[in-house]
């Protein structure tokens, strides 16, 4: 077990729990660090299929702002920060493994990249999306910019610029969800889908992965890398201070620029 992230293995799948309901599944470098331990662990364990989910109201309301708030140097932070969640997304990507993510609750900002990350997206009805960057003042990260790709360019800057809050059906007919069920019914739904995975070819599964995502995106680490350097420089803004600041305190930013 690792310290942030619940992990077990069984019958070729790896299954791997954000374990801070406490805190809404936020993800600070504590977290995003035991996230890297934990797949490079299903690696080792050679994995067929990798399940993501959460425990707690929340599946992830994104980068801890908390953490943020409080670090002596907040542009090293967030650039650490950023840097730990693109390691994590591009191991997921590079698994000889399908990734498959079960949202229940709130994901946003990086818990939306994070969820989205997967190569097989579920979601309760209670589920909800929001990517909430901009509205702190911040950049995106966590290949949010690939989204342009998956969803299209002015929807991704749509759901980027004016954060809305999307249903699980709603996401779903935006793209970012494959399947939505009941709440009840979301655990045995995930169960069909990953029993589906592990009785295919994973050859076939693997190679069709890496196919797709190549089409897609052809360098996401270096996409990933570019939001690295600008969510950086964005969190030493004065708008970032104090969307942060407003989050902090529970009150609503008043923007300068």
């Amino acid at each position: 077990m690792t310290s942030r992230i619940r992990y077990r293995s069984a019958g070729g799948a790896a299954y791997l729990t954000l374990a801070c309901p406490d805190r809404r599944n936020a993800l600070d470098l504590a977290t995003l660090e035991s996230l890297g331990r934990s797949l490079r662990r299903a690696r080792t364990d050679d994995a067929r299929v990798v399940v993501l989910d959460a425990e707690g109201d929340a599946f992830s309301v994104g980068g801890d702002l908390v953490a943020i708030s409080a670090a002596d140097d907040r542009e090293q932070y967030v650039e650490d920060l950023a840097e730990a969640l693109h390691r994590a997304i591009c191991d997921m990507h590079d698994l000889n493994a399908i990734v498959v993510s079960v949202v229940t609750g709130v994901a946003a900002g990086a818990g939306v990249a994070l969820a989205a990350a997967a190569d097989v997206v579920l979601a309760a009805d209670s589920a909800r999306f929001s990517i909430a960057y901009t509205k702190v003042g911040l950049s995106p990260d966590g290949g949010t910019s690939l989204f342009t790709a998956s969803l299209g360019l002015h929807r991704a800057l749509y759901l980027t610029l004016l954060n809305p809050l999307l249903t699980a059906e709603e996401a779903q007919a935006a793209g970012l969800v494959a399947e939505v069920h009941p709440d009840d019914e979301l655990a045995a739904a995930a169960d069909r889908v990953i029993d589906t995975l592990l009785s295919g070819s994973r050859n076939a599964q693997v190679v069709a992965k890496r196919l797709l995502r190549a089409t897609i995106a052809p360098a996401p680490a270096l996409v990933m890398r570019r939001e690295a350097l600008t969510i950086r420089a964005a969190v030493g803004t004065p708008d970032a201070k104090e969307g942060i600041e407003a989050f902090v305190t529970k009150r609503r930013p008043t923007f300068q620029s």
